[in-house]
């Protein structure tokens, strides 16, 4: 199978979007298929992933106007002339927005089928700044995008039935998988625990972008417990911010493969207060690294624990109640049981079983739209 990728990011950018890319490029290349990638133009930007090549475009900061922290691919006319030399089976459009909705019109026009990934909610990310006109607009532009696609596929059931009160039809379940060999339980370490005061004191971690949209100063709350210690891992825009509101947290800075592995597994909760999230792939490292998570009631993350067996599903920004959850998991005592249940609940998700679903996605597509055409034509 032939697949041309559009993405609105790609390496040197690392986030959830061009992580997802790169698992779906192992894959692909693992299975003998035939892939390209098309992405926007960034500084230091690879030419090729995986013996693929990566074609890139002009870029627009539109970070500038929403701080997603990363570029957008501008619509320009080579994007064509790259899908038409390639001549794809089709075309997977990762968390489409300008490059992608662009990409979407050119497929429509050359009768390439389209597979679309919902995962970047920037309509929600637009509310949290106050831009509330630019919320309701991205809002419809998000369902007007996938709309113009062949298949969509959604990480959780809440982004599912966002997607359908937009109006949009063939959505699909696909969530994301994890690396469950790398991510395991056996990868704490007492000696990085005592670093940060266990077993004395309960370690509650995150671990992500440092940015306002994920809400981490609802952690206040825990950060004025002299027996709870936080422990933040990644950077951000708010990274300086937060160091100020809570001061007694341990902010570790951007941590990568077996030292990230290190700090999962060595936490006693993980917790994720973003509302915006429509999948959270941290939660499901966490959950393999069989540590409890606590998440918000909307949004993504609250799909992929159970409350009271592999964590808790909370409003995260009543201090009270996120104060007694805490609380209450120190004294419970089946917390082991807690933590196997939360390896387990993840286990079978291995990238590779996630990405052969999304192949046969691709196959449906593809067969849709050829009788779509044939019927067109008789």
């Amino acid at each position: 199978m032939r697949v041309a990728i559009v993405t609105e990011s790609f390496l040197p950018h690392i986030n959830g979007v061009t992580n997802s890319v790169l698992r779906v490029l192992e894959y692909l290349e693992a299975n003998g298929h035939e892939a390209l990638v098309i992405a926007p133009e960034s500084e230091g930007g690879v030419k090729e992933y995986r013996g693929f090549k990566v074609k890139r475009l002009p870029a627009l900061p539109i970070q500038s106007l929403i701080p997603v922290g990363m570029p957008f691919g501008l619509p320009t006319k080579r994007l064509e002339y790259l899908l038409d030399g390639f001549a794809p089976d089709v075309v997977h459009l990762a968390s489409p927005l300008i490059l992608g909705a662009y990409a979407a019109r050119v497929c429509k026009k050359l009768e390439i089928p389209t597979v679309s990934i919902y995962q970047t909610d920037i309509a929600g990310f637009a509310k949290h700044y106050g831009l509330s006109a630019a919320h309701s607009s991205l809002r419809k532009l998000v369902g007007k995008i996938h709309s113009s696609t062949n298949r969509t596929l959604a990480p959780s059931s809440s982004a599912v039935n966002e997607l359908i009160q937009l109006g949009v039809n063939s959505v699909h379940l696909w969530r994301r998988g994890v690396n469950s060999i790398l991510f395991h339980p056996t990868a704490r370490s007492e000696a990085r625990r005592s670093t940060w005061g266990a077993p004395e004191k309960l370690v509650v971690g995150y671990v992500g972008r440092l940015a306002n949209e994920k809400r981490l100063h609802d952690l206040k709350i825990l950060d004025s417990q002299s027996n709870i210690q936080l422990v933040i891992v990644g950077e951000g825009p708010a990274r300086e911010k937060l160091e100020n509101l809570l001061p007694r947290a341990i902010f570790t800075g951007f941590q990568s493969g077996a030292n990230l592995a290190e700090h999962y597994a060595s936490f006693d909760l993980f917790i994720h207060p973003g509302p915006n999230e429509t999948f959270c792939q941290a939660v499901q490292e966490a959950l393999a690294s069989g540590v409890p998570c606590i998440v918000p009631i909307s949004g993504g993350p609250a799909d992929l624990v159970t409350h009271n067996q592999t964590g808790y599903v909370v409003d995260t920004s009543n201090s009270g109640q996120l104060l007694a959850i805490v609380k209450g998991f120190q004294s419970r005592t089946d917390i082991q049981k807690m933590k196997v249940n939360a390896r387990n609940s993840v286990e079978i998700r291995t990238w590779a079983y996630i990405n052969e679903q999304l192949v046969q996605h691709y196959a449906e597509a593809i067969s849709e739209v050829k009788a779509t055409l044939k019927g067109s034509a008789a």
